[in-house]
């Protein structure tokens, strides 16, 4: 495996660079999807496209018989966070790999080619699936892929995500609530008839101020956040249209329920006092991550029987200069090595679609620095690394690690075996 990824390393490099330099949104990753799969095409895997009703979505299969491991691989961009590959902030008018899903899905490509040349010499029976999952920006692809049930005879799932330190992510991450709040008033000349309107906007402000009071109400865990999405015309007619988009999140999806029926009442409160009416519409919704303490320690000690990756001294320069240039926080330690497994799950302050996957099959994640320490996620530099070789050889180093772990299940049936049985607990 570890040769496959070296001798491949210039082609895995040239498709994520592709997809980084071809940034699509979420459900419109037409080119980044074909890529991925042409790619796993080529390499000889069974690929089927536009499952669960997403055109973006596929599956790529090699192999016949248990077990079945499946790679979930992401390639959706942001908006707004277009970068030059460069240590200074040079935006760009497109979108942007500001959380490295161009590295994300091409690592588990690679992943999975390096265990299917495994296989085949050691002559072994068994299916690996690459999962192509749109839309994880936006909380959709894996929940209306789990729900049309193209993950249930899985054995167990795997992928990781980019961070800037290396780890098994033993992390609950969080429960969500995606939510758009509506409001319909009624038209009127804010001058002269001020009496015949209903403004939606006054609607949407007394929702906010609702909530914001909340907050001192929630648990700690209780993250809660809105946007304006609509809100058209000039100030002298009363608004009859207002929109909000808002998250409810926390580590536990009682709490994110709880919170989010809340959230409702101050809408619906809204609407009463402003004589308007709100539609209130659920976008998605998933539950907080169910870690797997057998596959946890089985990747974890393949992390640790991988060479973690040596940076020259262009990337450290790379590194220092974008640190001072975007105001990292690392005292100048740039890059770690592999922190240890935790002995307890840990609680994160993010969400992903992954969450809903571990409640159906047991799900390992791994996470590796593709960004030097103090690098946020959703920031043009975490953007300007994923598309330069510190996120390339944080990339190939996690996809050897995801291959190896992948072999050891195959080695010990015994892995799956105590994985399924913590899942049930």
């Amino acid at each position: 495996m570890h040769t496959w990824i070296q001798e491949h390393t210039e082609e895995l490099v040239n498709t994520a660079d592709y997809i980084f330099r071809h940034p699509e949104l979420s459900k419109e990753e037409v080119v980044s999807s074909a890529c991925l799969s042409d790619y796993l095409e080529e390499k000889g895997f069974r690929i089927t496209k536009g499952i669960a009703g997403l055109q973006t979505a596929f599956v790529a299969e090699w192999g016949t018989g248990k077990p079945i491991l499946g790679f979930l691989a992401e390639y959706d961009a942001l908006p707004g966070l277009g970068q030059e590959p460069v240590c200074t902030y040079q935006p760009l008018k497109t979108p942007g790999h500001g959380c490295g899903h161009n590295l994300l899905g091409t690592a588990c490509a690679g992943a999975a080619c390096a265990l299917k040349e495994w296989m085949e010499k050691a002559q072994l029976s068994g299916t690996i699936r690459v999962y192509g999952c749109p839309a994880e920006e936006i909380i959709i692809g894996k929940i209306q892929m789990n729900e049309a049930g193209v993950f249930d005879d899985l054995d167990a799932a795997i992928t990781w995500h980019p961070f800037d330190r290396n780890r098994v992510s033993y992390d609950i991450w969080q429960a969500q609530d995606m939510k758009n709040y509506k409001f319909y008033g009624v038209k009127a000349h804010a001058s002269k008839h001020p009496e015949l309107g209903r403004s939606a906007l006054d609607a949407a402000e007394l929702m906010n101020v609702g909530v914001n009071y909340l907050r001192e109400h929630v648990a700690d865990d209780v993250r809660i956040h809105y946007t304006y999405t609509n809100t058209d015309g000039p100030a002298n007619i009363v608004p009859d249209f207002a929109s909000t988009n808002y998250f409810i999140r926390s580590s536990k999806r009682s709490r994110t329920e709880d919170a989010s029926n809340r959230v409702d009442d101050c809408a619906k409160g809204a609407a009463l006092m402003t004589g308007t009416r709100v539609e209130i519409e659920l976008v998605t919704s998933n539950q907080e991550m169910k870690v797997n303490r057998p596959l946890a320690e089985a990747f974890y000690q393949a992390m640790t029987e991988t060479s973690l990756p040596e940076y020259t001294k262009e990337e450290l320069q790379f590194a220092e200069t974008i640190t001072k240039e975007a105001g990292l926080i690392n005292d100048g330690n740039y890059f770690g090595g592999l922190e240890p497994l935790e002995d307890q799950p840990v609680l994160l302050a993010i969400g992903t679609d992954v969450s809903e996957v571990s409640h159906t099959v047991p799900t390992v994640m791994l996470s590796a620095a593709t960004m030097c320490k103090g690098t946020p996620l959703h920031h043009w530099s975490a953007a300007a690394q994923s598309g330069m070789s510190i996120g390339q050889k944080g990339m190939l180093y996690v996809a050897e690690c995801m291959a190896k772990g992948a072999l050891g299940l195959f080695e010990d049936p015994k892995i799956l075996k105590e994985a399924w049985r913590a899942h049930q607990e």
